[in-house]
């Protein structure tokens, strides 16, 4: 008999982790062995344990999940990241592959779609949830891609805090950057967006889903 994929369960709510390990417990293919809450403690853990899929979210507290998987897989090429997610925009899938990820479904999924997706990542298949798959093709197809595609997984993710009305010094300390840095990436992020204030930004944010009005 081969043995159970361990899996970490990123997420900053106990009670929706507790609700994935009962579900998970149910397979005797999946062991879940660590489980974190913030995006640094999943770095650190998946360094000192043996990981074979990271099942995390993106919406975290700290430096956020898409940093997170991006530094996961720049320490670990062969790591194996499910996002799972409330956000069904195709633009955060763009972004989440774009840093790293090997598979995205949204927590709206059917619990077997969880199931599926982990053993099908954990066998180095790339997994998307097929409604958002069928999206994105039709999206690439009509060549309509959202303004936001044109911004690195960075951006993207100072792009989402300054829209959920952070301030530059608050984003430098949650992601541990300089203030400079910060600076930067929004004029850099106005610019490529065609915008000139935070308002706009927001807007744009509500416009797209990523935030809601």
């Amino acid at each position: 008999m081969s043995k159970p994929i361990k899996v970490m369960l990123v997420d900053d709510h106990a009670v929706v982790r507790a609700g994935y390990q009962m579900l998970l417990k149910n397979s005797p293919d999946i062991e879940v062995v660590r489980e974190a809450d913030t995006g640094e403690d999943a770095c650190r853990i998946y360094t000192e344990n043996e990981i074979d899929v990271v099942v995390m979210d993106i919406s975290l507290p700290g430096i956020g999940g898409l940093e997170a998987l991006k530094r996961i897989v720049s320490k670990d090429n062969r790591a194996k990241v499910l996002v799972f997610s409330m956000h069904e925009d195709v633009i955060f899938v763009e972004q989440a592959l774009q840093a790293g990820a090997s598979g995205y479904i949204t927590k709206s999924s059917a619990p077997e779609l969880l199931l599926d997706a982990i053993i099908k990542v954990s066998n180095g298949e790339k997994f998307i949830d097929p409604e958002l798959a069928q999206r994105l093709a039709y999206e690439k197809t009509r060549g309509k891609d959202s303004p936001l595609s044109d911004l690195s997984t960075r951006e993207f993710e100072i792009f989402c805090m300054l829209a959920e009305g952070l301030n530059t010094s608050e984003i430098a300390k949650r992601l541990s950057l300089s203030y400079k840095t910060v600076a930067n990436y929004s004029t850099q992020i106005k610019t490529k967006l065609d915008v000139t204030t935070v308002a706009d930004i927001a807007r744009i944010a509500i416009r797209y889903n990523i935030i809601r009005a």
